[in-house]
């Protein structure tokens, strides 16, 4: 098994050329480059892609049945700010969330299988994709029929978490991680010059008039279940001495089930309408499809927890669902699955130009992946 010092090469290698979406011809090239090699000493590996900017390896043992391992690999469009000797030296972008890390452990996986084919007990689809922070690349895997030619039947899949201690692992039956919707209500009215107001339909007002009111409708929705709408963009009008003739808020809604969803994407509009309405204006409310909830198999996750537990791995309990959104879910809209959490134990939040760690966890991750890999079901 690929030791610290290689998973930390590869982290590190990694980090310094990160990547966005879908354009990633230089983290592609380094994969490619990595996992190769290991096909060409292991003559049941391939290697090859499904889809736009993924690359999977397939660990062929016979049989019909198959388990899939996904990491993601884009980064995002942050400056760093970590002053490390690694630094990302694409400028504006950073690997702030952890992908480097994923993409570490999964390599370090191929690597331990390429070197102990006999060991696994059922083939194994590993899937490196692109475009988990933006427009979800995990999709279009699906869409690819990869699973349904290798007969893959179960999905397992990390992501680094900074608020539990280092090397931590844990996860939870049921829903994990939110529904995500991108929320955008405009509203339009008519400018006039500030001293003749009662002639203008004030569009920002409009504006500041629903936020709160949205807001009071989501505080009331979350004694019933988990959910969540903020909003962190607001644009009105064109200048100070003018009644803005148009405003546009923009946010993300998070919901777990469907039926809370649908209730709030169905309600949010009607009060965006009614408060306009309140002051001449009208409103028109949007919501993105985005990602369905991350929602872990009850029976899939405790063969895991077991599993693990009997290697003297402790999978620690997510007490509640947390509200950040992941596109591992749509996997789990193709098959079962269970999406786990690995600790960092630096209290730096995801997304930060600080964002760092430790790779010696990275250890864990390989090692729960082994561990899944060669259970008998």
């Amino acid at each position: 098994m690929a030791g610290i010092e290689t998973l930390r090469k590869w982290r590190r290698d990694l980090h310094e050329v990160p990547e966005c979406d879908f354009d990633l011809p230089q983290t592609l090239a380094y994969v490619k480059e990595q996992l190769e090699p290991m096909a060409a000493r292991c003559d049941c590996m391939s290697v090859f892609s499904p889809a736009r900017s993924t690359v999977c390896a397939f660990f062929d043992r016979g049989g019909s049945a198959a388990t899939a391992l996904r990491t993601d690999m884009d980064a995002l469009p942050v400056r760093e700010e970590t002053g490390a000797p690694y630094s990302s030296r694409h400028d504006g972008r950073m690997h702030a969330c952890g992908h480097d890390g994923h993409m570490a452990m999964a390599l370090g996986a191929c690597d331990w299988m390429a070197s102990n084919p006999d060991r696994l007990a059922r083939s194994v689809l590993v899937v490196f994709q692109p475009a988990e922070e933006t427009t979800g690349g995990a999709r279009q895997v699906c869409q690819s029929g990869v699973f349904e030619r290798l007969g893959v039947d179960r999905i397992f899949g990390f992501h680094l978490w900074p608020d539990l201690p280092s090397a931590c692992v844990a996860t939870r039956s049921g829903a994990l991680l939110a529904a995500s919707n991108e929320t955008t209500v405009e509203f339009r009215g008519r400018a006039s010059h500030i001293a003749k107001s009662r002639q203008g339909r004030d569009a920002l007002l409009a504006a500041c008039m629903f936020v709160p009111e949205a807001y009071r409708f989501m505080d009331e929705r979350s004694q019933e279940e988990p959910c969540l709408l903020k909003f962190g963009h607001m644009e009105a009008g064109e200048v100070r001495n003018q009644i803005a003739a148009s405003a546009r808020v923009e946010g993300s809604l998070r919901t777990f089930s469907a039926e809370m969803g649908r209730r709030c994407r169905d309600e949010l509009p009607r009060i965006a309408k009614e408060v306009a309405t309140e002051v001449g204006c009208t409103a028109e409310t949007t919501f993105s499809e985005g990602y369905p909830p991350v929602v872990n198999d009850e029976n899939v996750t405790s063969w895991a927890r077991e599993v693990l537990s009997k290697a003297g791995i402790d999978v620690h309990d997510v007490p509640e669902p947390l509200l950040i959104a992941e596109d591992f879910s749509w996997y789990q809209q193709w098959l079962p699955g269970t999406f786990f959490l690995l600790g960092t134990g630096t209290g730096t939040p995801l997304h930060a130009s600080t964002f760092d760690f430790d790779e010696s966890i990275l250890m864990r991750g390989v090692e729960v992946y082994r561990r899944l890999v060669t259970a008998p079901l």
